[in-house]
């Protein structure tokens, strides 16, 4: 049986003592010997293990961020989603790899996650870039069992999702400005894309897949791209603390799977919408909505069952705003 460095990984990050390397041998059916060279591996890599002669190994800590198929899968809590696992150093964008493996027809959960990414795709046609150690990039591959008119739903659960983990993991507070970018202190730290392909007979959904970059560890805003600096933040430069992104996706994909169940059960927002209204930043704001039959002003008053946000215009009619034909800005800036 060929040695798995994950496994191993993951078998010493969840032990409280010491693994003897024969208990290991034994679990993988390998020698001392192959056992030695992972170890050998993962020091090299940045994990502090102790080797104890009569005791064995033990982890004492892993780099404060690494981006690794062996980090990520050490650290996965889900159920399924991210069972399959792509990652990849360098990428155009996720998404795309993601639709590939749909066609491919693989699982559903299955996740793809770069370290790099050149090409990434944002709503509209926009695209962005990432560089090494700073972003989190990944896409959630789902194959869904309702009507296409049901998947848009899926941006704001993930949403909600990225905003729970963002202040779960960093201990602030992260907003939502819908209908999916997550804002700190007015900027942006997060942007998702939501594509969906259907059978050819365009009646059910095939496959849909959706994707998240996260600014996590920029130093600062030149990092980002020149048409982005004025918008965008990270989690370091917001609490000035580095963050392991392995952690940040496996509490995302949790979350994720919480609140997916949840809706699930009925098929609208109904048992996810007081929970994000509670991060929507426009809630009870003005709002500018740029829609292509033309530009007006109202009061967003929180969304439907449905995701769409509910826009009391000027003369009292409330309008509900389909994220998919229109953008919302707010009335003197991004938020």
């Amino acid at each position: 049986m060929k040695t798995d460095k994950s496994d191993i990984l993951t078998l010493l990050r969840n032990s409280e003592d010491y693994l003897s390397g024969q208990q290991l041998c034994d679990r993988f059916g390998v020698t001392r010997t192959a056992v030695w060279k992972v170890i050998k591996q993962l020091k090299e890599e940045g994990y502090r293990i102790e080797s104890v002669s009569g005791r064995g190994y033990r982890l004492v800590e892993g780099p404060a961020d690494r981006m690794s198929a062996s980090e990520i899968a050490s650290r996965r809590q889900t159920e399924w989603a991210g069972r399959k696992l792509y990652y990849l150093d360098a990428t155009g964008s996720t998404n795309t790899d993601a639709k590939r493996l749909g066609e491919e027809g693989e699982p559903h959960g299955t996740v793809v996650v770069a370290d790099v990414q050149t090409a990434g795709k944002g709503r509209r046609g926009r695209s962005w870039q990432t560089l090494p150690g700073t972003a989190l990039s990944f896409t959630l591959l789902l194959r869904p069992d309702f009507a296409p008119d049901k998947a848009s739903m899926i941006t704001l659960v993930m949403a909600l999702s990225v905003a729970e983990a963002v202040e779960e993991v960093s201990g602030t507070s992260a907003g939502i400005k819908w209908p999916n970018d997550i804002v700190m202190n007015r900027k942006k730290i997060c942007g998702m894309l939501t594509e969906m392909t259907m059978t050819p007979e365009m009646d059910e959904i095939q496959y849909v897949v959706v994707g998240a970059g996260i600014n996590v560890n920029n130093a600062s805003a030149e990092e980002f791209q020149e048409e982005v600096r004025s918008v965008a933040t990270s989690l370091r430069m917001e609490t000035g603390r580095q963050y392991n992104r392995a952690a940040l996706l496996n509490q995302t994909l949790m979350r994720f799977e919480d609140n997916y169940a949840t809706f699930l059960k009925t098929l609208d927002l109904s048992g996810l919408r007081e929970r994000y209204e509670k991060h929507l930043l426009n809630q009870g704001s003005q709002v500018r909505v740029l829609d292509p039959a033309g530009e007006y002003v109202g009061v967003a008053e929180g969304i439907d069952l449905k995701g769409e946000l509910i826009v009391v215009r000027e003369n009292g009619e409330k309008t509900p705003v389909y994220a998919g034909e229109v953008s919302v800005r707010g009335l003197y800036g991004y938020v």
